[in-house]
């Protein structure tokens, strides 16, 4: 199959997947009117908004792009899904964080210089978690509770996640480009959502409920 007719199906599969969920699609996300919600994904290839499945509201777009192809056939193809969702209840218990998969990865982006050391060997097996130089690695390590870091090793896939600018965001290393994918990508997104919630909810910090302020489509509630 050529680079061109993977982009065109890839294409196809992202717009089916918005149209069956009632998603917002952009050939390219732009940024919100001027006083409107912050968008996600700015600049993002076939950016998809909305619940994006249930119970996670956010933005998804094309990630890791590279172009492929013959001479006069060449194309843009992902090789990642970016998932983000707007979530400034978490950003106040840890305003930035970064976990990576390991595998694939040589070094951790240079500002997320602290590291975080769990007492999970198998997450620490599997992920790199940092935090920027200036902040404190111990709310990160209250936050993640064994249950949590536990289940994070389950997820199938290399995925990396974390918190920047007041917003969730997840990686999802694409091993085909189709349909069944990209719902595979945001369905584990989705779960990341619930669960980092579930161990704010249990730490007794306040949480906001899904909805669509979580994707930039309104302001949240008691904005």
């Amino acid at each position: 199959m050529g680079a061109k007719q993977e982009a065109s199906e890839w294409l196809e599969a992202v717009q089916a997947y918005g149209e069956r969920n009632g998603l917002q699609y952009e050939p390219v996300g732009g940024i919100n009117p001027k006083d409107g919600p912050v968008a996600l994904c700015v600049g993002g290839t076939n950016r998809l908004t909305g619940q994006l499945v249930e119970g996670f509201w956010g933005s998804s777009c094309d990630a890791d792009e590279k172009e492929t192809g013959g001479l006069f056939a060449k194309a843009v193809l992902p090789g990642a899904i970016l998932a983000k969702a707007h979530m400034p209840d978490l950003a106040k218990v840890v305003p930035a964080f970064n976990v990576e998969s390991i595998e694939g990865h040589e070094a951790v982006t240079q500002r997320f210089a602290r590291k975080v050391e769990f007492e999970s060997i198998d997450f620490n097996r599997r992920f790199i978690a940092t935090v920027p130089s200036e902040y404190d690695p111990v709310s990160l390590r209250e936050l993640f509770s064994p249950g949590f870091l536990e289940w994070t090793t389950t997820m199938t896939g290399e995925i990396d996640f974390g918190i920047n600018d007041r917003q969730l965001w997840f990686m999802w290393q694409l091993r085909e480009r189709s349909g069944a994918e990209l719902k595979e990508a945001l369905r584990n997104a989705g779960q990341l959502f619930k669960r980092l919630q579930a161990e704010m909810d249990e730490s007794g910090i306040h949480i906001y409920p899904p909805g669509p302020w979580h994707a930039g489509l309104e302001p949240f509630p008691d904005a």
